[in-house]
């Protein structure tokens, strides 16, 4: 079973449905590349998807450990390269409001660095993750 459907609405725009969910978004080109900026650009995609994983997956180590980290944030900022055009750096500063131990730190920490999409990214793009607590 497909996991998502991708329309291309002309203008350098997509449209993605999940399909399970119903659930909505679009990206445009960036403004560096011809587009609008309007929304996304498939790169911006890849890069929040790498904090979106490193929360989830932090957020189910969390619960395992008694932890709640509703509130946390992550900031996060792409680089690009050209020759050929690609995703070169991915920083992430991570906020975590919040009072635990080192130790549950540094578990949180390496699942963090641990996630699928980390392991899915190629080896040549730079990650540079900060992780702030309380």
């Amino acid at each position: 079973m497909a996991t998502s459907k991708v329309i291309y609405t002309g203008n350098l725009r997509t449209q993605n449905e999940h399909l399970k969910s119903g659930s909505i978004y679009i990206t445009d080109a960036p403004l560096d590349n011809q587009g609008k900026g309007e929304a996304f650009s498939p790169t911006d995609t890849v890069a929040t998807g790498l904090a979106n994983c490193m929360l989830t997956t932090m957020g189910i180590k969390a619960q395992d450990l008694g932890v709640d980290l509703t509130g946390a944030t992550a900031n996060v900022t792409k680089i690009m390269a050209s020759n050929p055009r690609r995703i070169s750096k991915i920083e992430i500063q991570m906020a975590l409001p919040i009072e635990v131990s080192e130790k549950h730190q540094v578990i949180l920490e390496n699942t963090a660095k641990t996630c699928p999409v980390e392991y899915s990214l190629h080896p040549d793009i730079e990650r540079v993750v900060t992780f702030t607590w309380g």
